[in-house]
């Protein structure tokens, strides 16, 4: 029996990514000036002020192991960790994704496998392991 989820895709650099849109609380625009944090874990980029609560902003490509700079336009602010935001380069679309169509193989500590989408893979990222 396969089941439905619904995923959000995102992008850094090149390369779709996914995670279950259930993680997410919101979406914004990175417009706002991000202040570091001195010696701070390798991920975090700094926290922003969002309506008043501190939000803590990381680099998912710290994890993930991805060369680039966290130089993203938008923020996933994740449900299950408090006041937790990923900077990503783009957000693009809410996909359901069947059961079937995950190819746990390339499952690894940060990744739950890919989704084949047309002609390109999408990655599917586990959050816990992004924060």
């Amino acid at each position: 029996m396969t089941s439905e989820t619904d995923v959000l895709e995102f992008s850094l650099g090149e390369d779709r990514y996914c995670i279950d849109i259930a993680h997410v609380d919101e979406i914004v625009d990175a417009t706002e000036d991000v202040t570091p944090i001195p010696n701070a874990d390798a991920n975090v980029v700094g926290v922003v002020d969002l309506r008043g609560e501190t939000t803590t902003v990381v680099d998912p490509r710290v994890r993930l192991g991805i060369k680039g700079s966290p130089d993203g336009s938008r923020i996933v602010v994740l449900s299950e960790h408090e006041s937790t935001g990923l900077l990503v380069d783009d957000v693009h679309e809410v996909e359901s994704v069947d059961s079937d169509e995950i190819d746990d193989s390339a499952a690894s500590e940060t990744t739950r496998g890919v989704v084949r989408r047309d002609d390109r893979f999408v990655v599917w990222v586990d959050p816990d392991a992004l924060v």
